[in-house]
This record gives C-alpha cells, structure tokens and sequence, in this order.
C-alpha cells in the first residue's frame, strides 16, 4: 500500500503524550496517529451509516405505520440470548 505524507498541528502537552505513549509501546508516533485516525474514521462511519438506517427505517414507518412491537421484540431478543439464531421479526 502506497503512504501518502500530511502533516498535522498538535499542542504541546497532547505531542509529549503521543511521544510517551510511542516509546512505552515501541511503536512510532506515525503508526499511533495512523491507528487513531483509523478508529476514528471506522466508527464514524459506522455511525453515519446508523443514522442513515434510522432515518430509512423512520420513513419506512411513516409510510406504512409497521412496526415490531415491544413484546415481539423482547421475546426475540430472549431467544437470543438463549442461543436460538433465527431473524428478527417482521413488522405488522
């Protein structure tokens, strides 16, 4: 994988933490910022894509007014949790 070079501006206190933590980890600074910004980004996306599902699912409601009630949803989640593997429910 080809690197590609940016550059960016941190305070004092925040670099000589990122330094501290890169020697007690012997891992660079560049290798901590990379991992840092990889998370970052994994769960950011993680929830846009969240937000974008909500926000389909609320429409979806709107236009049919399907839903799972509570109960339904509970009684899945139960089965769950006692190692069935099956779908969740559909909305009526």
């Amino acid at each position: 994988m080809k690197l590609t070079t940016t550059s960016i501006k941190l305070d004092p206190d925040l670099k000589e933490r990122l330094n501290r933590l890169a020697t007690t980890q012997r891992r660079s600074a560049n290798w901590l910022m990379g991992e840092a910004i990889r998370e970052f980004l994994t769960r950011e996306e993680a929830r846009v894509e969240l937000d974008h599902d909500t926000l389909a699912r609320w429409e979806d409601y709107k236009t049919t007014g399907k839903y799972v009630s509570e109960e339904a949803a509970d009684a899945w989640l139960d089965r769950l949790e006692a190692g069935e593997d099956l779908p969740p429910p559909e909305p009526a």
